[in-house]
Order: C-alpha cells, then sequence, then structure tokens
C-alpha cells in the first residue's frame, strides 16, 4: 500500500546538511522574473551579487539548486509513503523565517511527516520541516501540503476545515505578475525537475494540457510583487506566507494578486485574469514587519 499511516507519522524527523551560494539565489530571483526589463529596470539587488537581497522564499529552495548537483525525482518516498509523481499537486505552503537569510550559508534541516489526510478519492500529506544555524538558531520553519489523487481510502481522518473569504471590500493593492512561456523551464533548476513542468506527455498523462509553473513559483513570484509592491521592496518585511494552490498557472500568464492591509498582516488571493480571473492562490496571508 502507497501509504502506511502508522509508519509515516511514526517515523523520526530525517535530518540533512544544505549549502548555497549567491549564485543559487541568483538564480532563483531570476526564474521569479527578477530583471525581466533589464534595459531599464535591471533589479540589482536580486540579480547582482554586490548588495544582493535575499527573498525569504529563497529557503523553498535553499541547498536544491545549482550547488547540489542533478538529482531528478522519480517519487515520492518517506517512510510510509511511496507515491508516483504523477498522482500527486502541491495544494499548500506554509514559511516563517525566524531571520533574515544569508546569500550563501549553510543549514541543518529537519523533516517529518506531521499529518496524512483521508479525503476518499485522495490523501493530503503535511510535511514539516526546519532549518537551523550552525549554532542552532532557527532559520526558518515550512509546512507543505501535498494532494496525492487516488490514494484516500486508508482509514485515516478526513482533516480539519479551513473557511476563507477575502474581505467585503476593495482590495488595497492589485499586483499583476507575468511570466513567460519559458518560466517553468528556467524555475526547475531551483531543484523542483518533475517532468510535470516540462514534459508535454507526461502533463498529458496527469490530466494537463501543457506543462504547468510550478505552485512554489507561483508562491514566489506573489511573494516577490508584495515586497516589491507593498513593502517597498524590503525582503526583511515580509517574514511569513502561507497559501492554498486553488488552481494551476500555465507559464506566460499572468498572475493577478488582490491584497488587503489588516494590521501587521496581509491577506491576499491571486487569480489568472487571461483565464477569467481562475483562482490560483487562496486562503492567503502574509505576516510583515
Amino acid at each position: 500500500m502507497p501509504i502506511d499511516l502508522g509508519t509515516a507519522l511514526g517515523a523520526p524527523p530525517a535530518t540533512r546538511e544544505i549549502a548555497w551560494t549567491g549564485r543559487d539565489v541568483l538564480l532563483y530571483h531570476l526564474s521569479l522574473g527578477a530583471g525581466a526589463d533589464a534595459a531599464s529596470d535591471p533589479e540589482l539587488s536580486y540579480t547582482y551579487e554586490r548588495g544582493l537581497r535575499v527573498l525569504p522564499t529563497f529557503a523553498m529552495v535553499a541547498g536544491q539548486g545549482v550547488s547540489s548537483g542533478d538529482r531528478p525525482p522519480a517519487a515520492m518516498s518517506m517512510p510510509g509513503i511511496d507515491i508516483d509523481l504523477r498522482r500527486i499537486l502541491h495544494a499548500g505552503q506554509a514559511l516563517t523565517v525566524h531571520r533574515p537569510l544569508p546569500a550563501a550559508g549553510r543549514a541543518v534541516v529537519s523533516s517529518r511527516v506531521a499529518n496524512v489526510w483521508d479525503k476518499g478519492k485522495a490523501a493530503v500529506i503535511e510535511m514539516e520541516q526546519s532549518a537551523t544555524d550552525g549554532e542552532g538558531c532557527p532559520l526558518w520553519t515550512t509546512t507543505m501540503r501535498i494532494w496525492a489523487r487516488g490514494e484516500g481510502g486508508f482509514g485515516g481522518e478526513p482533516g480539519p476545515e479551513t473557511p476563507w473569504a477575502a474581505p467585503d471590500r476593495a482590495p488595497d493593492f492589485v499586483l499583476d505578475s507575468p511570466t513567460t512561456p519559458g518560466q517553468a523551464l528556467l524555475y526547475r533548476l531551483n531543484g523542483d525537475l518533475n517532468p510535470l513542468h516540462a514534459d508535454p506527455g507526461f502533463a498529458r498523462a496527469a490530466g494537463f494540457d501543457r506543462p504547468i509553473l510550478h505552485g512554489l513559483a507561483s508562491y514566489g513570484i506573489v511573494a516577490k510583487a508584495i515586497v516589491d509592491g507593498v513593502l517597498g521592496g524590503e525582503v526583511t518585511g515580509l517574514t511569513g506566507l502561507s497559501v492554498r494552490f486553488a488552481g494551476v498557472l500555465f507559464p506566460g500568464e499572468t498572475i493577478r494578486t488582490s491584497v488587503w492591509r489588516e494590521g501587521d498582516r496581509l491577506v491576499f488571493r491571486s487569480t489568472c485574469p487571461e483565464r477569467g480571473d481562475a483562482a490560483v492562490l487562496t486562503h492567503a496571508t502574509a505576516e510583515i514587519s
């Protein structure tokens, strides 16, 4: 059976050491569209090593990019879980950064399966990850939710319901982030080599007309839009980001993000205007300082 609930939840955390360099950070920023208009606005603080600022969402790919070498994925494999990549979708992501991320560094990352929920026709797997520096001080904490089609029905709990609605007023900001047709091909160099984002035949077998953009690419693009459009370019002002991936985005489409400021917290949603404002990110909040 692909999911053994007792084994998955009872396994000790897996620990590994990671490292990254400024080139990993530069590639990450470029893959989110930084410096797209290099002739007039090169966004040097994102795209040039001198004075390089690091978007907090770089934590999602740290230790997985060009510095880590080639490690193409074949399946999601962890204690008690072994799932074909064609069956999974990224369902949600949350990140808390405990301090500004350095442009180059090392960390110890601890990962575990925190929950597995039975949705009948699918399973939702919740992964928790924490990273500390060489002194044991926290760097970031993440929670990832994965939707595994066809893996439900194992007798588990269905999980909590999380109702959500945008504020009943006009947004304080509307931020448009265009993507390019080749953006998924660039973003996958950060480490997520799932062929769903590159191979048309694989994408069709997974139920899509063509390759889709990574959920974490949309996540990072929206984080950058918030930093630039709401926080005046101050990357350290964004300390947390939580979203649910509500729909796919195809490379070349636009992400439109409507933002409501509520004290030290932002509520937002992202849609695709080319497809009638189809939902891309919902249940979305950002913590700011």
